[in-house]
């Protein structure tokens, strides 16, 4: 079974540009999405993949991806998919971590995340300066949530 550990933070400042090895961009929809799972489309530069996960709130998930034709994954997109997100994903490196930090784009610009993998729920890592309130446990930071309701609508974003 896949399964994916991962912590999510909002971003303090902009001092993890010095660090990033590479990056990319991303869009992304979801075909569906309810109280048990959600599946997504992906398509980057890389490639297209399929991705069922589960909707478990915090940083322990079931997490299966599957790669798919690139042209498939565009059909997907623009016929059975609702809202979509778009990002540019930035990996950044931090005394031997590699966090990704996603820079929002269109409904949900101005939002800036760092995502980082780890192998276990309770493993230490190293906390860059940039790194700024964790939001893991938060459910409006999933890129689902942004899809259906985007940052921009939020009456408290910036």
């Amino acid at each position: 079974m896949g399964r994916e550990i991962e912590r999510k933070f909002l971003i303090a400042s902009d001092g993890w540009r010095d660090a990033v090895v590479r990056s990319q961009r991303m869009r992304q929809g979801y075909l569906c999405g309810n109280e048990r799972a959600s599946i997504r489309v992906r398509v980057d530069e890389q490639g297209a993949n399929l991705n069922i996960k589960s909707a478990t709130l915090g940083v322990e998930r079931d997490e299966y991806q599957y790669d798919i034709p690139i042209d498939e994954a565009h059909r997907l997109l623009d016929t059975l998919a609702g809202p979509q997100v778009e990002k540019t994903r930035y990996w950044v490196e931090h005394q031997g971590w590699e966090y990704e930090v996603d820079v929002f784009e269109g409904a949900n610009a101005g939002l800036v995340v760092a995502e980082l993998e780890l192998p276990a729920a309770d493993a230490e890592f190293a906390r860059p300066e940039w790194l700024g309130e964790e939001v893991s446990h938060d459910p409006r930071y999933y890129n689902t949530e942004l899809a259906r309701n985007p940052y921009r609508q939020w009456p408290d974003a910036d």
